[in-house]
């Protein structure tokens, strides 16, 4: 992350960063763990985790957009990367290259 990232920014990378990573264990791990050795704990724990860095990742988006007044496509941009698996990764490089962390 640059330097020049404002605190709120670097909170709402580091929630996507752990949001895709939940999402990804979830569904690589966990779910071959439930459906494949009978073994459902993964699913309800990871599962939960991830549904509360879900919510924290869409309520940072929304106030990455207030305060930085980002248009709302890019914000249905970063909803919609949440949805996907590695999502949230796209969605920083995106705000990266073009300029919006700065």
């Amino acid at each position: 992350m640059a330097t020049s990232t404002p605190k709120n920014l670097k909170l709402f990378l580091f929630v996507g960063l752990l949001e895709a990573c939940s999402y990804l264990l979830l569904l690589g791990v966990a779910m071959p763990l439930k459906y494949l050795a009978h073994w459902p704990e993964p699913v309800k724990y990871l599962g939960w985790a991830h549904g509360v860095l879900f919510v924290g990742y869409l309520a940072l988006l929304g106030l990455a957009m207030l305060q930085r007044k980002w248009p709302i496509l890019l914000g249905i941009g970063g909803f919609v990367a949440a949805f996907l698996p590695l999502g949230p990764f796209v969605f920083e490089r995106y705000l990266r290259k073009n300029g919006r962390l700065d």
